[in-house]
């Protein structure tokens, strides 16, 4: 099959053959269909996080069922599914007491002394996150999965997949957000904008966007907000605070950087509760005003929107065929795989929301 290989951090992706295994008695082998290009991935691609080399990339994805193993119950061949790369074992204590994205088990994963999933003609390949979705087909476990509707788009089913899912789960799961309470989210990506889509349909009173770029502050008005600030000509902070007359009950960052993670704390009200969305890289340390705990504001972060896919992917197709979930408007464009490092180029400006890689079977 053909998949996008990263040898090297700061390298150009390259397209080439690499050998995938049958399904195990638990695995599934999937037809990709569509895949999402996740700011994520880019840490990775430009070495903010390490990872073993070489490696296929990509895990925002849906597809088509082609095999499954003996003893798999969860989908058969023909479905169209949705990955997630918060694979659960569903016998730990995370699983056990419904925190299915904090597990950490290796059960999903092919031990040391298996045939690896995945095989390069020269040696070792390296799966990304349980998937490797920049390839035309993945063989994962069934826990990294779920069936949906047949009446689902695949190319919109992909983006619920990451971005969806971890802003829509940050706002109902993680946070509580609830009817009449004030939100402010920072960065107005392709996560930003879906928290902002979720903070809407949560009823949140007010819902205030953050970012530099012009285009994607029109578009989060699309999404739901109710105002915006531009922060490179306002000060963040004041701007919410003059907003809301002395902060929001919640704010969400959704960039992972030490500056906005320390302003979505400063924007809080007495009582409120800063998200942490985005991937912070290794080693930074966040600085907070120790008073402020005085006031009984909190910070927390988000794993994937807390979410229990399972249940949640399926209720959010519903959302978006039923109206009231923005994908569409989401997908900037849409890429074959060999353009694959132009839609990292694109990521690295912040221009768009979502490209997404489709493919042609």
């Amino acid at each position: 099959m053909k998949a996008a290989v990263l040898h090297a951090p700061k390298t150009p992706l390259v397209i080439e053959d690499v050998a995938i295994a049958k399904p195990g008695p638990r695995e599934v082998l999937v037809r990709t269909a569509a895949v999402g290009v996740c700011h994520s991935d880019l840490h990775f691609v430009d070495g903010a996080y390490p990872h073993p080399l070489p490696v296929v990339l990509g895990h925002e994805a849906a597809g088509v069922v082609e095999q499954v193993g003996s003893e798999v119950r969860t989908v058969r061949p023909g479905d169209h599914v949705i990955t997630c790369l918060s694979a659960y074992c569903g016998h730990c204590e995370h699983c056990l007491t419904g925190h299915l994205s904090l597990c950490i088990a290796p059960d999903t994963r092919r031990t040391d002394d298996e045939e690896p999933r995945l095989m390069a003609p020269g040696g070792v390949m390296r799966q990304f996150a349980n998937l490797s979705a920049f390839a035309e087909q993945m063989l994962i476990h069934e826990h990294a999965l779920v069936a949906v509707r047949p009446d689902m788009p695949l190319d919109r089913a992909a983006l619920i997949g990451c971005a969806v899912t971890t802003g829509f789960g940050a706002v109902s799961h993680t946070a509580g957000v609830r009817p009449g309470e004030t939100v402010a989210v920072i960065g107005c990506g392709g996560i930003g904008l879906a928290t902002i889509n979720a903070a809407q349909i949560a009823g949140a009173g007010r819902i205030i966007a953050i970012d530099r770029v012009p285009g994607k502050l029109a578009l989060a008005r699309e999404f739901g907000a109710t105002d915006v600030i531009d922060a490179s000509a306002t000060n963040a902070v004041d701007g919410v605070r003059e907003l809301t007359r002395g902060g929001v009950h919640h704010a969400f960052e959704a960039i992972g950087l030490k500056q906005t993670t320390e302003q979505a704390f400063a924007m809080l009200r007495r009582g409120g509760t800063a998200t942490v969305i985005g991937m912070i890289p290794p080693g930074v340390r966040i600085e907070l005003k120790g008073t402020d705990f005085l006031a009984e504001k909190r910070i927390q972060g988000s794993m994937m929107g807390s979410n229990r896919f399972p249940v949640d992917m399926p209720r959010l197709v519903d959302f978006y065929l039923a109206g009231k979930l923005k994908l569409d408007e989401l997908i900037s464009r849409r890429m074959s795989l060999a353009q694959i490092n132009d839609a990292f180029d694109e990521l690295r400006r912040g221009e768009l929301a979502r490209s997404v890689i489709q493919f042609e079977h």
